[in-house]
């Protein structure tokens, strides 16, 4: 048991579910040394939500809500710690749901469809094809998910999937806690949050945002900049963690 009150309750929690998860087979045992990257960095941010990290959620509502076939891509560890979240943003937006997994196996994609169909999600299933340019097992997806989309959020991603998917043409909303990342970099749009903030942060966003909020934020969108803040907002905390 973990008390509630202790200083990284939410952390230990997260924790606990990721490995129970792994046991289960959901989370692959890489995925572990995955969050705990993404946990350092989350120190730097002071474990918030920055303000250029809010910006970046609105502009990827706005993203989602223009887009004529988006699609939420969902890993292992995305699944197991926001599963409901997930389904909570698909009915907000109106995307599609597909599991895609670098250690891929039939097991380990139906196990994941189920927890997200149990949350309340619509997952796309059925066969899958090797569809994406890549050599390795994320390149599997369907033709009527990622393969047709114009607009994919891909949380806790890998940098050679999202580099593909912006190659033929997609618009890639990126969820990742390192702004220094090959995701990071090559998304159209990164978001430097925790997945557990960012994505009720989206979803609400959805619910209010105007059409002509949506188009100026879309005329804005420079990942560049916000990139750049998220890294001088760590720095700025970092240079004052012992004051």
């Amino acid at each position: 048991m973990i008390p509630p009150d202790h200083p990284r309750y939410h952390s230990l929690v997260t924790r606990e579910r990721l490995a129970k998860c792994m046991l289960q087979g959901i989370v692959s045992p890489e995925g572990l040394t995955a969050h705990g990257r993404g946990e350092a960095f989350d120190y730097f941010l002071g474990e918030r939500t920055t303000d250029s990290a809010l910006l970046a959620e609105k502009i990827a509502a706005a993203l989602l809500l223009s887009a004529a076939s988006p699609v939420i891509s969902v890993n292992g560890n995305t699944a197991a710690l926001a599963a409901g979240g997930i389904a909570e943003l698909q009915r907000a937006c109106g995307a599609r749901v597909e599991v895609n997994l670098f250690h891929r196996t039939e097991e380990r994609v139906r196990q994941i469809e189920d927890m997200l169909r149990r949350a309340g999600a619509d997952v796309l299933s059925g066969p899958a094809e090797r569809l994406l340019p890549l050599s390795h097992d994320r390149a599997w997806c369907r033709r009527d998910g990622m393969f047709s989309a114009d607009v994919i959020l891909v949380p806790l991603e890998d940098g050679d999937r999202c580099e593909a998917l912006v190659g033929m043409g997609k618009s890639v909303i990126a969820i990742d806690l390192n702004p220094l990342s090959r995701t990071s970099r090559k998304a159209t749009l990164t978001i430097v949050d925790e997945l557990t903030r960012a994505l009720p942060s989206i979803t609400r966003a959805c619910g209010i945002l105007s059409e002509d909020e949506r188009r100026s934020l879309l005329a804005g969108l420079d990942n560049h900049y916000l990139l750049s803040e998220a890294i001088r907002e760590m720095t700025t905390r970092l240079s004052h963690a012992l004051d």
